[in-house]
């Protein structure tokens, strides 16, 4: 059988989950040597000079690229990857790996996820959507979800947090955040169509989860060609309190706060908000989120 590719770039996010599988990629790239594949293994200090030393790597051509990390580190193998066809692998090696669980490839076991990427490797890769923010000038792919209200708040507190370690550090941070939180007021653009309305949070998703898990849009796909946006209502913090263990199971979407709209193209605007998307932050509002069908190459 002729394999797909031959020359692999292998990126390695220096703290993935908090340093706790730091030796992960060094394992990634040895195995994929084993197979017999031409590796070049990028492991830098920190991200941006991870991004900055892994683009011009890439520019000099490979054949596929690997990250080894989380929701993060495929925010940075997505943006390298941007308007090329080269494919992506994945070796979830994070906190919350949500991409990972979207693309159906094992995500909290390292060395399945690896197992899972060497056997990809032999077979054609598929084509999946990706989400583009644009803020201002700046354009940024990402993966899994845009958040643009208590959920962005959240992320930004727990991206600052070192304990707890794994998904429970989304839950505490989202904890914290709720008792002084207030709904915003928005205006959105979906698809042409403009409201205003006030929410607790606005979230343009690619795939079902985010937080390690949290099934916000349990029917999001990532070969529909389509954006899933999630709009939570104004609610008491009692009421909200009764919801969030349902996110978990996906329960929660016949609540009458919640609502889902699917799109091609979202407007986001508001004060006092900050967009995040996979994690990193994108600025504040307002946000133009687009969907890419079938943008993205990847070994699964």
């Amino acid at each position: 059988m002729t394999r797909p590719v031959e020359r692999l770039l292998v990126a390695v996010n220096p703290a993935a989950s908090f340093g706790r599988n730091r030796e992960v990629g060094g394992v990634v790239a040895t195995r994929l040597v084993a197979e017999g594949y031409d590796v070049q293994l990028m492991r830098e200090a920190n991200l941006e000079l991870l991004r900055r030393e892994t683009e011009e790597a890439f520019a000099r051509g490979v054949d596929g690229l690997v990250v080894v990390g989380g929701d993060g580190m495929v925010s940075l193998g997505v943006n390298v990857l941007a308007g090329s066809d080269v494919p992506f692998g994945l070796v979830a090696a994070g906190t919350g790996n949500d991409f990972a669980r979207a693309l159906g490839v094992p995500h909290d076991d390292p060395v399945a996820a690896l197992d899972a990427l060497v056997a990809a490797l032999e077979r054609p890769p598929t084509a999946v959507d990706v989400a583009v923010a644009r803020h201002g000038e700046l354009t940024t792919r990402y993966g899994v979800v845009l958040s643009a209200g208590f959920d962005a708040i959240v992320n930004e507190r727990a991206n600052r947090m070192v304990r707890p370690r794994g998904p429970n550090r989304y839950l505490l941070a989202l904890m914290r955040e709720l008792a002084t939180f207030r709904p915003r007021e928005y205006v959105l653009e979906i698809d042409g169509v403009r409201r205003t309305q006030r929410a607790m949070l606005v979230s343009v998703a690619n795939t079902s989860s985010l937080g390690g898990g949290l099934r916000i849009v349990p029917d999001a796909e990532l070969t529909d060609g389509l954006l899933d946006v999630f709009i939570v209502h104004p609610l008491s913090r009692a009421a909200l309190l009764r919801v969030l263990p349902k996110v978990y199971e996906g329960a929660h979407v016949d609540h009458p706060a919640v609502e889902f709209v699917r799109a091609r193209r979202v407007r986001i605007e508001a004060d006092g908000v900050v967009a995040y998307a996979d994690g990193e932050r994108i600025g504040p509002l307002p946000v133009e989120v687009d969907v890419a069908p079938a943008a993205l190459r990847v070994f699964r």
